[in-house]
């Protein structure tokens, strides 16, 4: 009897249906949650994967593009040719006189030299107007050396005089010049077995009449003038050139009438320095007169390129050309990654720690999401 009541009853409750679902449910819950974990992992894994195939492929891709792009210009560069030296020959010509060599943009009036035709003293400030001329033009012709000796002899007649010439050049005129000039580039380019430029100055009032009479020597099929007024610099430098002199005038009184040696030495310098300045502007006026009394000619002279037969390439021409370009193209390639490689190698460890960072900073995140949090999972009571 007393066994019976000392022994432990060790039997466990018989749990209802309902208890049994709450558990299981709590398990499944549990055991969902540790799966959406592993797949959320797994998935910004292949993410990660994703993105750096697709960034270095993308990195490649930009590389080619980018050598293909610079292949054509890497000898440019490497050679140190300025690339804006082709810009600059393809602006545009200036206005083109008439082949016949008429009046290159509004004559010059004969009558008065320096003076531009139409303008009278009484439309501007009561005195001539002083214009320096300076002119350009590019002729065809049979012979080249035979055209520049006359065009001297005309400039001669006219009262004038050969400045400057050369003869028996080939290909492209070698007048930097008539380039700076704005001329046209197939009038001053033009290739020809033979060629010659020359400069001439001639009278103003006779600048009409031998531009003009280019049209005689060969056929004119460019031309160009420029006019620069010096009214007002002529005015103001005559004006000191008058002041100057009456100064130099006062002071040389004034070293004549000195009665100290004090006086005499101040004078003196004070003479001196006013002749040293009129000298100058007296020099610049002079030069100025010259300029407007006498204009300059620049003529560039070119016979007819000649003809060349026709050679039509066949098909071992048309591969040899190919195979060229390819091995050019490629070549290009090849200097345009050289060129590349130190850019890459820099961008390469800028993305290293970039790479790093984000990696430690997802791998700081990943470690607080899996941490187990207080009152996070429920707990089972059975």
């Amino acid at each position: 009897m007393n066994e019976d009541m000392n022994t432990e009853d060790v039997t466990l409750p018989e749990l209802s249906d309902a208890r049994i679902d709450e558990i299981e449910g709590v398990l499944f819950r549990a055991i969902g949650r540790e799966r959406q974990r592993d797949d959320a992992a797994r998935e910004r894994a292949r993410r990660a994967r994703r993105g750096r195939l697709w960034l270095g492929a993308g990195g490649a891709a930009a590389v080619i593009v980018i050598a293909a792009v610079l292949a054509p210009s890497m000898p440019a560069i490497l050679g140190g040719v300025s690339g804006g030296s082709d810009a600059s020959t393809a602006e545009s010509a200036p206005d083109v006189a008439p082949a016949d060599g008429g009046d290159l943009g509004g004559a010059v009036d004969q009558s008065e030299p320096g003076t531009m035709s139409g303008q009278s003293a009484s439309e501007e400030s009561g005195t001539d107007r002083e214009i320096i001329a300076t002119a350009s033009a590019a002729v065809r012709v049979e012979d080249a050396d035979a055209a520049a000796t006359r065009i001297g002899d005309m400039a001669t007649g006219a009262g004038g005089y050969v400045e400057a010439m050369s003869v028996g050049g080939e290909g492209a005129v070698p007048y930097d010049e008539m380039m700076d000039s704005g001329m046209a580039e197939d009038a001053v380019m033009a290739p020809s077995p033979s060629s010659a430029w020359i400069t001439v100055r001639v009278p103003a009032a006779e600048l009409a009449d031998v531009t003009a009479a280019l049209s005689d020597v060969g056929e004119v099929t460019a031309s160009q003038i420029d006019r620069r007024d010096v009214t007002s610099e002529a005015i103001d430098l005559r004006a000191r050139v008058e002041a100057l002199e009456a100064s130099v005038a006062r002071l040389t009184d004034l070293v004549g009438q000195a009665e100290s040696t004090a006086d005499l030495i101040a004078a003196e310098d004070a003479l001196a320095t006013r002749q040293s300045d009129l000298e100058a502007y007296e020099q610049q006026l002079k030069y100025l007169d010259e300029q407007v009394g006498m204009s300059t000619l620049t003529v560039s002279l070119f016979e007819p390129s000649p003809v060349v037969a026709a050679d039509p390439a066949g098909f071992g021409d048309g591969i040899a050309a190919g195979w060229g370009g390819l091995v050019a193209t490629l070549n290009g390639i090849v200097l345009a990654l050289g060129f590349l490689l130190p850019w890459l190698a820099v961008i390469t460890v800028a993305a290293v720690v970039v790479w790093g960072v984000r990696r430690a900073i997802r791998s700081r995140r990943r470690a607080r999401a899996d941490a187990p949090t207080p009152g996070g999972d429920a707990s089972v009571n059975v």
